[in-house]
């Protein structure tokens, strides 16, 4: 009997290495695969897709894209431009404050990609090595993902709390995950202003200044929103956003104000998925209405591509999980229940290395969350180490990374010869074992 549970976790893992070669979506549709192997093979009942889950991200994608069509992902960036070309001298701490902020607002990281050729020029014109500002600009966008009311990985969480003894309240996970992940962000870009050799004293820099060529290329034109004129309609669907992203908080903080149905004689208020669901897409629908939107544009934007590729490799990825971890529970709860109560430090540790292989934050929250409250552990302490499902910077192979070094043409933001010595390691092993150890401490000294 081990073997065959041992050989049916080798099949998990071998479709998280094999789908993380095609990206998310691949990730997705090979999970679904090893589902295959699972009932056909081993004969385990399939388990539960995380429905619940997958409505509310599709939701809030859904109002994101709108969002993102209309520009109003573009007037947020331009507002963050002018904040950022105010005070150059400290582009290596705003930056990273700057992008965190951005994938607080909008729910995703992929907001960065405009800011990097921003960020870059201010940098190399007063002198700052672009790698500074740059790498932590790129791991404060993806730590955000755990302060955003309307992320995808945050939505995710709420779902899966809601239905655990305890459940947490989207208000108790965002006082966590904002200061957690912020304070994470503010030492990472502190550790940042001096790392690397600075420009005038870079040989590999100064040497590639002596080809003319060279030259123009890394001073080459500024990029810049600020001269960009936006219509008043991509300021009110910014606003719309705003306000329901505030509803959200609200109704989150304030259940009393859900409404209450009678269903099979009980009374029961409306749960905050289903509040989620309704506020986003409410939102969306005021924004196609009254802000001029392309409606036939929305699928070709960054934010609806990655939000569908989400949903798919959520989709796999949870459901294979669910059906290996609903099989083998009572054997896996007797085993690691303990070990993972008394020491809920070993939970973090497993989903930070869950989200390496399925390079979502949320992929990962959706596999292990559900384990985690199944096998006894507290959700406040989930929720404690929520900045733990931030660990696919350990191999420079996301899109946001690769995109940072393609904008740095100073050259200074890199890989290294050893892969793992490259520009985002240190800085995302400072952000989130900080906001590791801030969530902990917030948890322990406010919430038990």
């Amino acid at each position: 009997m081990d073997y065959i549970i041992a050989l049916e976790f080798l099949v998990i893992v071998a479709c998280l290495l094999v789908g993380t070669r095609y990206g998310g979506f691949g990730l997705g549709l090979i999970s679904g695969a090893g589902l295959l192997v699972f009932a056909f093979v081993f004969h385990l009942a399939p388990g539960k897709p995380p429905v619940d889950v997958l409505l509310t991200i599709m939701a809030v994608i859904g109002c994101a894209s709108v969002l993102q069509t209309a520009g109003g992902l573009n007037v947020m960036m331009r507002f963050a431009e002018k904040v950022l070309r105010a005070h150059p001298q400290y582009i290596t701490i705003l930056a990273p404050i700057t992008t965190w902020c951005l994938t607080v607002m909008c729910g995703t990281g992929h907001v960065v990609y405009t800011m990097f050729p921003i960020i870059y020029d201010i940098a190399i014109k007063e002198g700052v090595r672009p790698e500074r500002p740059m790498a932590a600009a790129s791991v404060a966008s993806q730590m955000g993902i755990c302060a955003s009311p309307v992320s995808v990985a945050v939505v995710s969480l709420v779902a899966i709390l809601a239905k655990s003894a305890h459940p947490v309240s989207l208000l108790q996970l965002l006082s966590v995950g904002i200061p957690a992940t912020f304070c994470g962000v503010l030492m990472m870009a502190l550790w940042s202003l001096k790392r690397g050799k600075d420009l005038e004293n870079d040989p590999n820099f100064q040497a590639k200044l002596q080809d003319p060529e060279q030259k123009e290329y890394i001073y080459g034109e500024s990029a810049t929103l600020l001269d960009k004129v936006f219509p008043k309609e991509a300021y009110w669907a910014t606003w719309i956003f705003f306000a329901a992203i505030a509803a959200v908080v609200i109704l989150g903080a304030f259940p009393e104000l859900r409404p209450v149905f009678e269903t099979a004689g009980k009374t029961k208020a409306l749960s905050m998925n289903l509040a989620i669901q309704i506020m986003m897409l409410t939102a969306g629908a005021l924004i196609v209405l009254f802000c001029k939107v392309n409606t036939k544009e929305i699928p070709n934007g960054t934010v609806f591509k990655a939000g569908m590729v989400a949903v798919i490799s959520i989709f796999g990825v949870a459901w294979m999980a669910d059906t290996f971890f609903e099989a083998h529970f009572e054997l896996l709860k007797g085993s690691l229940a303990g070990i993972v109560a008394a020491q809920p430090w070993s939970y973090a540790i497993v989903l930070f290395v869950v989200s390496k292989f399925v390079n979502s934050q949320a992929a990962a929250i959706a596999a292990m969350a559900p384990l985690g409250v199944s096998l006894g552990v507290d959700p406040l302490m989930i929720i404690a180490f929520i900045s733990a499902s931030y660990g696919y910077f350990i191999l420079p192979t996301y899109a946001s990374d690769l995109a940072c070094i393609n904008f740095d043409r100073s050259g200074t933001t890199c890989i290294g010869k050893y892969i793992l010595n490259h520009s985002f390691i240190i800085p995302g092993l400072i952000g989130v074992s900080t906001g590791c150890g801030v969530g902990y401490l917030l948890v322990k000294l406010l919430m038990v």
